[in-house]
């Protein structure tokens, strides 16, 4: 890592081909460092501080990392399933892991909320959500998850109200074909979806949730997880091996992109330096099965 990495902002991307996280001054989009030794690196999220949580789902756990640091600060274990995203609560801490599935009882997955570093989490099942792919809270510490019904079948998405017991079931009112990143946007939910790389802004009231705009990655193959950080969304594109910013919510082609050192790139996120307030460090999230 380069000597003055924690003295700025910096962008994190997860790379599922050469098991490595690349570190980059944002937005600038210079290379300060690289992460190595994970297995499938997926989804990633930032907290208040600065400390950046990477999704190691091949190993399945979460490690933890300072701003700019290159030694893990905390690993939580999530035994038995497959996770890939992830989402730190801005009012209690608590990071919460989405499992796509199973590795002992096939696709069913869930969200494990762990409280702090403990190493036992609390598990959710979502009744409409079978395989848990993203999430995100917003500011009140709401948890928001999206995935599919069944293995290729379906959209799902839920709610953990702050403080609940259970996922509640949200009718989106359009169809999605495949469950990208969830983020909080400062408004309003934002969903991704995969297949069409087009961002959702939702909004959720009550068990109903209504697209009130959308967002469109032009140039991208498959952005997997993107990170919304001011007035720019940034992803790594999967499909066509680069990391793009866009301008939000407007969308359209990449402001810019970035290709050193990027071969498939599925997590991203926006690590703030501890001296600057982190407006969007409540989300997060991974994939279109590598599990691919």
């Amino acid at each position: 890592m380069a000597p003055n990495a924690r003295n700025g902002d910096l962008l994190y991307v997860s790379d599922a081909e050469s098991g490595d996280v690349t570190v980059y001054a944002y937005p600038k989009g210079t290379l300060m460092g690289t992460l190595r030794g994970f297995t499938d690196p997926q989804g990633e999220c930032s907290d208040k501080r600065g400390n950046v949580w990477i999704v190691n789902t091949g190993t399945g756990n979460v490690i933890e990392y300072a701003h700019g640091g290159t030694t893990p600060i905390a690993i939580v274990s999530d035994p038995g399933y497959d996770p890939v995203g992830c989402a730190v609560d801005p009012t209690t801490g608590n990071c919460a892991v989405t499992n796509i599935a199973s590795t002992t009882q096939g696709n069913q997955g869930n969200v494990a909320v762990f409280a702090g570093a403990q190493s036992l989490p609390n598990y959710y099942t979502p009744a409409n959500v079978a395989r848990d792919y993203f999430c995100a809270y917003d500011p009140h510490g709401n948890l928001y998850v999206d995935g599919q019904l069944g293995p290729n079948s379906g959209f799902g998405f839920a709610e953990l109200r702050r403080r609940g017991a259970t996922f509640r079931s949200l009718v989106l009112d359009r169809s999605l074909s495949f469950p990208g990143a969830v983020q909080w946007d400062g408004h309003d939910v934002a969903i991704g979806d995969q297949s069409t790389n087009v961002i959702y802004q939702v909004n959720v009231s009550g068990s109903y949730a209504t697209v009130a705009g959308t967002t469109t990655l032009g140039g991208a193959g498959d952005v997997i997880q993107f990170w919304k950080q001011g007035p720019k969304v940034v992803g790594g594109d999967s499909g066509f091996a680069f990391v793009g910013f866009w301008n939000y919510p407007a969308g359209g082609s990449p402001a810019k992109k970035i290709t050193d050192e990027v071969f498939k790139p599925i997590g991203a996120t926006v690590s703030l330096a501890p001296k600057k307030k982190n407006v969007n460090s409540h989300s997060a999230t991974s994939h279109k099965e590598t599990l691919f």
